[in-house]
Formats: C-alpha cells, structure tokens, sequence
C-alpha cells in the first residue's frame, strides 16, 4: 500500500504534471541532465517512502506543436511532433528513475511497443500498487489537445487525489513574475477563478475535466528542491486550485 511507511504524507497517490521547459534548466533547449537528476532524485524520495505517482512530461523542451503551426507545419503534424517531444523526456525521466533503483514502467498514448506499452488505466493501477512509478507519454493520443489535459485524464484513470502541476514559477500569478516583479501571487483559487481571471494556468478542457470532477490541482515550483516533498506531505507550497469558494 502506498504510503504505508510515511503517514505524514497527505497525498498517498498522486499525479505529476511536468513542464518539459523545467527539463531544460538554463539551457533554453534540449534536457539539462543536471536537472534531470535533481527532479528525479525528489521523485525517487517519494516513491521509496511509498507514494504512488504517475507523471506526465510535456515536450516544450523539444518541441511545441502549436509553435510550429506559427512557423507553417500543419496542426495535425505539429501536435505529433509534440507528442513525440514528451517520448524523449519520458525516456529520459525513466533511465534517470531506475538508476536511482525506482521500479518504473513507461506507458504510451500512441503505440510505440520498442519503448513502452500502450495506457491502460488497470495496468497503471496495478503498477502503482506494487510500487512503482508511473511515466505516460504521447500527450492523450490525439492532435488538438494539451499535455495538461493529458495529466488530468491520466490523474482521473489512476483515481489519483490530486494533480500536481510542475512550473518554474512559484506558483500562479496575476501575470508574469519573471516579467513583472509586482505581479500578485495566489495562494488559492476556485477552477472558475482561474478562467474568469484569463490566468491560463491550464486550457480550458483541462480545467473543465478537473472542475467537473472535482480533481483539486497545486501549481508549484519544482526548480527548488525539497518543493516536491513538502507538496506531498501538505505544506503550503504553490496555488492550491480547488472547487469551493476560497479567498485568493
């Protein structure tokens, strides 16, 4: 059983949505294997004290599909190429995961049998209760929709209590904080906060399905060590988004 060994932490099972822009550190591009090796060593923690994650990587590391569309690749196509983009960091994550002794299994939406199985709710389940990590990969599957609806879904297969989304910030913000150094913090926020203020913490179908099923989503920054952890156990970390009404 998950968290078994650690009954400080809140969450026993957990979904991790995880930016592929965090996997480039400052490189600006590609995966920063430095970086790498820090996220997976908080993961790795986590995992080994019995709580039970699933994690989905984006690809904007890599490449982002409706970037291309900007430069003349069509959506369809594009949205591939992302998909593909979140494989390599998949891949990465995982070789990262089971250096550090993890017992992982890497899933896909699409089906690339040399690398990973295709996704299936039970077979994830069963892997996260005998222990191991969770890595799904290729978005949903389908062109026209986001990694971050991707994490939901795959939070809402694994009957995961919450969907952590992984950033480089601290939190959510009324607008850029690298941009602007007024820009006010949210501690909290209702789904419909969230779109009514235009704060883009994730597209609209994310947000919907969360909001719907009332799937509570923490927005946190995963660049500073130990974030993670402290998420897990309760902490007040990141902007905790949630259905009921709360003072932001």
């Amino acid at each position: 059983m998950a968290n078994s060994e650690s009954p400080a932490y809140r969450f026993k099972r957990a979904a991790l949505k995880l930016s592929g822009e965090i996997l480039q550190g400052d490189k600006g591009h590609g995966i920063d294997h430095a970086v790498l090796g820090a996220i997976a060593d908080q993961i790795s923690e986590l995992s080994k004290a019995g709580v039970e994650l699933t994690i989905v990587p984006g690809g904007g590391n890599i490449f982002r599909g409706l970037s291309g569309v900007e430069q003349g690749v069509d959506r369809i196509c594009g949205d591939h190429m992302g998909m593909m983009a979140t494989v390599l960091n998949g891949l990465a994550l995982s070789e990262a995961l089971q250096t550090r002794g993890c017992q992982v299994k890497l899933f896909s939406a699409l089906e690339i049998e040399a690398i990973g199985e295709s996704f299936s709710s039970e077979r994830a389940i069963g892997n996260l209760e005998t222990g191991g990590i969770n890595i799904v990969v290729a978005g949903t599957g389908h062109p026209y929709f986001t990694t971050d609806t991707a994490g939901v879904l795959r939070a809402l297969e694994t009957n995961s209590e919450v969907l952590l989304k992984a950033t480089r910030v601290d939190g959510v913000y009324d607008r850029d904080p690298e941009k602007y150094s007024d820009a006010k913090f949210y501690h909290r926020l209702t789904y419909m906060e969230a779109v009514n203020k235009n704060l883009r913490v994730m597209d609209l179908t994310a947000t919907s399905l969360c909001r719907d099923n009332n799937l509570p989503v923490i927005v946190f920054n995963l660049k500073k060590s130990g974030n993670l952890k402290a998420v897990v156990k309760g902490e007040k970390v990141g902007t905790l988004i949630e259905g009921e009404d709360k003072d932001a």
